[in-house]
């Protein structure tokens, strides 16, 4: 596919971010992880790649399969319940 360089800026945008799952970037930009991958290494210095790459083997917040809170969002347990567009105290 053809990207103009602001899309091809925001899949490596999404790409770098730890909680950005590729599931996402395909969604978003019809690209599979591997579209993904190679992208990234046509586009990133070797060094860059490199260190990226290593980065995101294996890690659980780029593969929803390997999430353990698949349902919905992340929700810290410290967070407060809003309820009725009041916040609720502990």
């Amino acid at each position: 596919m053809n990207f103009t360089n602001a899309q091809i800026d925001r899949i490596i945008e999404m790409a770098w971010e730890d909680r950005t799952p590729f599931e996402a970037i395909s969604h978003q930009f019809q690209l599979k992880e591997q579209d993904i991958i190679n992208l990234m290494r046509k586009e990133m210095k070797a060094s860059s790649f490199k260190m990226w790459r290593k980065r995101v083997q294996g890690r659980k917040t780029k593969h929803l399969k390997l999430r353990e809170f698949e349902k919905g969002r992340f929700k810290s347990s410290r967070q407060k319940q809003i309820t009725h567009n009041h916040i609720s105290k502990r």
